[in-house]
């Protein structure tokens, strides 16, 4: 083990292959791509996550549309196991946790805790299990169980880094060290402080998770703080980013416009860490096609190696049984989990519009995952896969949204299309990767948008950058496609020169390199400029 003190990068998933489905979306994926890079680039970096049974769901489409969830069985035997063994009390019982490890894809150490007798298993069952308990006590092992590892190994670490608030009682197992080595409350919690980063993700009120003192209390989550010391961390009911805002010396949001809006969501906290703005980026190893990045400047060769790209992902079509696409259609991409504010549906909700796209040689292809206990995500999902079925040749839906599809995707579509409701949208770092591939942009000025849009030139912007209202976006989305992107893909020379365009902005400013390299520069300096 590499003794150099280190920074500790504890998420709750992380999306390092679609053979190892221990990630659900781009939290994960961003967690995937952050420790691959810190490996490139050979800094100290280790990783704190848990072990899952099952993973999250395949999704499979029914008949009647409606979308359910199997959970196969997949390997990890390549893991190995460190040998430490580590106890987290969770609901008044001891559970013994073994701590395996693997760099198998190309990434900084990851470490991961799994219960080590089958009756504690219900607690790493499925990735974000619903369920008060379930939730808590997976928490409880990332957090408590991963700063116990990481002292078990061995391992000198300079930097916490909690990526999201599943990670805090992280923090509360710090202070209760401290305690014990006698240190008074206040004084163990700015010692813990010290050594905090937190990253924030979702601006979403109902993606900020809660829980009450009392359930933290019965499942043991507080350790040897009193109910006082805890509510003055998270409050009560506790909020895991609240709390994360409290415990970190700095914290970070992940776009600029991002940074802006989380300063104003969590103005209200008292003594929370500043928040500073570190936009995202994507692994370009893992999300770029080779020959896209063989082709370099040359705009005629972008657009070969993009033609077989958009050839592979046809294929996949009919190879899942949907109707054929035009060869010759311009596709239009749009792949996101199933959330409301994301409008999955906005382009097809003005029905008379999209039926002269239709006629202009454009044609759709959906994707994407609802939380299988998410009644109104699978709905969303159900209403897309039967609008496909309504319009076949034109619309396609393709089921289980992964990494290997999202490859695909973001490589063999022309346009991807992002429609959140402003300022909703953390980042969406699938634009980015389909931005390196020369797919271009055209998305609602949210989220990393604002940063890199040059309309007309690597791609184009949906309204003028105004808070979401769902009957001007649409008007919006669609004038821009018909005055602006049909235009462009008429002239082939300048459609071409786009995409170059939109890979040298991708490859230059939104790589996940750029972003790691920002983190240790700004987030984990340890100098005193900026802290609390």
């Amino acid at each position: 083990m590499n003794r150099t003190p280190s920074v500790a990068y504890f998420c709750m998933e992380y999306g390092l292959h679609e053979s190892f489905p221990i990630y659900s979306g781009g939290l994960g994926v961003l967690a995937g791509d952050f420790i691959k890079s810190a490996r490139d680039l050979q800094l100290p970096v280790v990783a704190v996550g848990l072990r899952w049974e099952h993973g999250y769901g395949a999704q499979r489409i029914g008949p009647d549309g409606r979308p359910s969830y199997e959970y196969p069985v997949y390997d990890h035997g390549f893991m190995r196991d460190t040998g430490v063994r580590v106890r987290v009390r969770v609901r008044g019982e001891e559970v013994p946790c073994s701590v395996k490890v693997t760099d198998r894809f190309g990434h900084a150490p990851l470490f991961l805790i799994e219960p080590y007798r089958p009756e504690h298993r219900w607690i790493t069952n499925r990735l974000y299990e619903a369920g008060t308990d379930p939730r808590i006590a997976q928490e409880m092992l990332l957090g408590i169980g991963g700063v116990r590892a990481l002292r078990w190994l061995g391992v000198p670490i300079e930097t916490y880094h909690f990526n999201e608030g599943h990670a805090v009682f992280a923090g509360l197992e710090l202070i209760a060290g401290a305690m014990e080595d006698s240190l008074p409350f206040p004084d163990a919690w700015s010692d813990a402080r010290r050594r905090i980063v937190f990253t924030t993700h979702t601006p979403v009120a109902a993606g900020n998770e809660e829980h009450s003192l009392s359930d933290l209390r019965r499942m043991s989550a507080c350790l040897e703080l009193s109910d006082a010391e805890v509510r003055a961390i998270g409050g009560d009911p506790f909020n895991m980013t609240v709390a994360g805002l409290r415990l970190a010396r700095r914290a970070n949001a992940v776009s600029q416009l991002h940074g802006e809006t989380a300063r104003a969501m969590w103005a209200h906290v008292s003594d929370a860490a500043p928040i500073v703005a570190i936009t995202n980026g994507v692994h370009a190893p893992t999300w770029q096609d080779e020959s896209v990045l063989a082709a370099g400047d040359d705009p005629g060769a972008l657009w070969i190696a993009h033609q077989s790209l958009r050839r592979a992902l046809r294929l996949e079509i009919a190879r899942r049984g949907a109707p054929p696409l035009d060869e010759s259609a311009m596709l239009i991409g749009f792949a996101r989990r199933a959330a409301g504010y994301k409008r999955s549906d906005l382009i097809l909700r003005d029905r008379d519009r999209l039926e002269r796209l239709f006629g202009r040689g454009v044609a759709l292809v959906f994707s994407g995952k609802a939380h299988p206990d998410d009644a109104h995500g699978s709905q969303i999902v159900s209403e897309l896969a039967l609008v496909a079925r309504t319009h076949p040749g034109k619309i396609a839906f393709l089921e289980n949204y992964d990494m290997a599809l999202g490859r695909l995707l973001t490589r063999g579509c022309d346009v991807w299309l992002n429609n959140p409701v402003r300022p909703l949208e953390a980042s969406g770092t699938s634009g980015m990767k389909a931005a390196m591939n020369g797919v271009l942009n055209l998305s609602i000025l949210d989220g990393w948008w604002p940063e890199a849009c040059e309309h007309g030139t690597n791609g184009w912007a949906i309204g003028d950058g105004s808070s979401g209202d769902d009957a001007r976006d649409l008007d919006a989305l669609h004038a821009t496609l018909e005055r602006d992107v049909l235009p462009a893909w008429s002239d082939p020379p300048r459609w071409r020169r786009m995409m170059l365009a939109s890979v040298r902005m991708a490859s230059s400013r939104f790589s996940s390199d750029r972003m790691v390299r920002e983190y240790f520069d700004r987030l984990y300096r340890t100098d005193s400029a900026g802290a609390p």
